[in-house]
């Protein structure tokens, strides 16, 4: 190698050369020595050597401890996509199946996005899903190559390309690397992506973390020396380490949740690594008996893991100076595990300690496996995104089986839940539940700590309405595989009474022939190979009515058009330019009395937005047909929407209704209600007009109520284009320090 080459690969050899036996070196070598010579000539907007970039993340794949193949693979990533004469063929043959497995996971992982509900964008977050099922060393190199991105992103000039590489960090592959476990890197990413999207409130709180902890630095070194002469008394060996809370944490307990800075507990943490799990407990009882603890703040994650595989003890307690902070106590073992997550496992490499990690890395993984297994079930994009974040924002519970075994379970699910993750023969099989020794009803939620038995009985299957009653993908779409394995014939006749049910609903009497004529077009605009596929996937709930109801829609007034103009004299040159100058007007006022918005079963309706809950795109949305005032639609959690629904005399007034696909260019603005509670200070309400006025908002209403307390509101009417561009006006309005809390009404 030339002596460039040895420079520009400095930061990777450092880091290579403590653990030198670990590496295969001359085959990493090779591998740099092709990525340095496809990527010649090419550099990043910064203007610096692209090979700058493959050389970092190999070198974060490095510090995490993975092997020697996931090192190449790192330095390897972009040249199958952005190299010619590179390709995964070449890449296997030189240096093996498993580095072509991961460069070629990397390169399929391209841009994603869990706000977008567009059928591409569905089908990125499935190939990234089969790409880590496959070896989940593709997700850490691409998170590691995710991180360098973001520390270099100030190289890009383009605001709104930043803006957008930060949202896709923030709401995919931070919480992708907290599932995982990789607390270091998910806590960086936040952090980077929040500087972009919030520079403001970046900047505040960051100030305001330095401001408080340079007047407390003495008092938490004072208790830290405290600690670790108590500990060291009793003979126990401990490393002590220190952290302040992040920025991105704070910002979101602050500006999110609305919390005083003043009340947050575990702003400052002490963190005490000892050998043994016996040490742990032996240390809790030291930090106890030293401080006074702060009642509900004792955490036990040692006996009852996080799903991402973290163990560790928490626990408050305030200091003598009325200082709270944190203490955090593990093991070596448990820290490890804590900052790498699954990386860890790389960090084993044989006997006991490798096995045991094997196990933990199945078992974490197991959501992976069953997203993709639920993902077989079901053809709703919509279903496949809900799954997809409720794996990756769960809030967990940890219940009990009667054996003593602890199942953790997401907050809200149910028996049924519990039932189908224990085994899909416990669940099929499943005829009721006791919790804490008493028959519950099957739509019961556990809570936290409660002992759950489930009834079964041979010969008894899942009954459909379980479907509406499951909170989990991995329930409901092991339901459906057994309806769709067990029932296809019963699924064909009722997904055809269904549809045919829904076709009578435009208000048009189709003869049979029309009717399968409709329902074949339907089948092929699905992707149905036969008629009596999609009846089975509609009757199996493999495909939502309403999604099919669209479809349905669209065909039968295809074929009714088809029929008028069969019917009708032929047009002359004049005529039919006139005919479509007026079939473009009807399309134009059709779209602006429908203000984007398709209710399934009301053509030519009159759409309005109900002033209760004024909903934004990518609002979950719902049609009330009203009586001579056309169909007002609600957001789905709308109040108002929820007891309607619910009130068996107004159900069939509701219909599923669902926006308009919208182009680029299209900028239509929509009315929210906000409410905003400040401090009762002079300049508060400028500090709002001025904040909407630098982000171009409209402002249609705005009116503020008498101050109580020491406290204003502020009631606001603004323009927006849609759920995210709402967020970003609350976001700006969060960052002025006045503002306590946001609501939209």
């Amino acid at each position: 190698m030339t002596e460039d080459m040895l420079t520009l690969a400095k930061p990777l050899t450092d880091i290579l050369a403590n653990v030198p036996d670990r590496y295969d070196m001359a085959k990493i070598e090779a591998a740099y020595v092709l990525a340095y010579h496809a990527h010649e000539g090419q550099c990043r907007q910064s203007g610096e050597p692209y090979i700058c970039h493959p050389i970092a993340v190999a070198a974060s794949v490095a510090s995490l401890g993975l092997d020697t193949d996931s090192v190449c693979a790192a330095l390897l990533h972009d040249t199958v996509e952005d190299c010619e004469g590179i390709t995964a063929e070449l890449l296997c043959e030189r240096f093996g199946k498993d580095v072509a497995t991961i460069v070629e996971g990397v390169t399929k992982i391209v841009s994603v996005s869990i706000e977008d509900r567009e059928e591409a964008q569905i089908e990125n977050i499935r190939k990234m899903m089969l790409a880590i099922s496959k070896d989940i060393r593709v997700i850490i190199v691409k998170l590691c190559d995710r991180l360098h991105n973001m520390r270099t992103l100030g190289g890009k000039k383009n605001s709104d390309r930043q803006r957008e590489i930060a949202l896709e960090t923030m709401y995919v592959y931070a919480p992708l690397a907290h599932r995982l476990g990789m607390q270091r890197i998910k806590l960086e990413l936040e952090n980077l992506a929040l500087y972009y999207l919030d520079p403001i409130g970046y900047a505040e709180v960051t100030e305001a973390i330095d401001r408080r902890f340079g007047t407390s630095r003495e008092l938490l070194a004072s208790a830290r020396t405290k600690i670790e002469e108590r500990v060291a008394s009793y003979g126990i060996k401990a490393d002590l380490e220190d952290r302040i809370k992040s920025v991105y944490s704070l910002y979101r307990k602050i500006y999110e949740l609305g919390k005083p800075f003043e009340e947050i507990y575990d702003f400052y943490a002490l963190r005490l690594i000892v050998d043994t799990v016996e040490e742990c407990y032996m240390v809790l009882g030291i930090v106890h008996e030293m401080f006074t603890s702060i009642p509900g703040r004792f955490k036990d994650y040692i006996s009852m893991p996080k799903p991402n595989m973290y163990r560790s003890l928490h626990t408050t307690v305030m200091s003598r100076d009325g200082i709270p902070f944190e203490v955090q106590i593990r093991t070596h073992e448990m820290h490890e595990t804590a900052e790498f997550g699954i990386a860890a496992h790389w960090r084993y490499k044989t006997g006991e300690a490798a096995s045991k990690k094997s196990d933990e890395v199945d078992k974490q993984l197991a959501w992976i496996a069953s997203l993709i297994e639920a993902d077989e079930g079901t053809r709703d994009p919509d279903e496949y995104i809900h799954s997809f974040k409720g794996n990756l924002f769960r809030e967990e519970i940890f219940v009990f089986t009667p054996k003593g075994d602890v199942i953790s379970l997401p907050r809200g699910a149910t028996v049924i839940d519990f039932a189908y993750t224990i085994h899909t023969a416990v669940g099929n099989k499943m005829v009721g539940a006791k919790i804490n020794g008493v028959i519950v009803p099957i739509d019961r939620v556990p809570q936290t700590g409660d002992v759950v038995e489930i009834l079964t009985q041979n010969n008894k299957g899942p009954s459909r309405d379980w479907l509406n009653i499951v909170t989990t993908s991995e329930a409901r779409g092991k339901i459906r595989q057994w309806f769709k394995k067990e029932k296809r014939p019963e699924n064909i006749e009722l997904g055809r009474e269904m549809l045919e049910r829904e076709l009578r609903r435009l208000g048009h009497a189709f003869t049979p022939s029309e009717t399968n004529e409709i329902f074949t077009a339907t089948a092929e605009r699905m992707g149905m190979a036969t008629l009596d596929d999609l009846f089975d996937t509609v009757g199996y709930g493999g495909l939502t009515l309403s999604r099919v109801a669209v479809r349905l829609k669209e065909e039968s007034a295809k074929l009714l058009r088809a029929q008028a103009t069969a019917t009708e004299a032929p047009k002359t040159a004049d005529e039919a330019a006139m005919e479509s100058i007026k079939e473009k007007s009807r399309v134009r006022a059709s779209k602006k009395q429908s203000g984007g918005v398709i209710v399934d079963g009301a053509e030519g309706c009159l759409i309005k937005f109900a002033r209760c809950c004024n909903p934004l795109p990518g609002d979950s949305i719902i049609g009330f047909v009203t009586r001579g005032f056309g169909v007002s639609v609600h957001k789905r959690d709308c109040p108002n929407a929820v007891s309607g629904v619910a009130d068996t005399s107004q159900a069939s007034r509701w219909l599923s209704a669902h926006w308009e696909q919208k182009t680029e260019t299209q900028s239509e603005m929509y009315e929210a209600s906000v409410s905003i509670l400040t401090e009762d200070k002079i300049g508060v309400l400028a500090d709002v007009s001025i904040a909407l006025a630098e982000m171009k908002i409209p402002v249609h209403t705005i009116n503020v109520a008498p101050p109580k307390d020491g406290k204003a509101i502020i009631h606001l009417t603004v323009g927006c284009k849609n759920t995210e561009h709402y967020n970003a006006i609350v976001a700006r309005l969060r960052a002025i320090p006045t503002v306590i809390r946001i609501t939209r009404n």
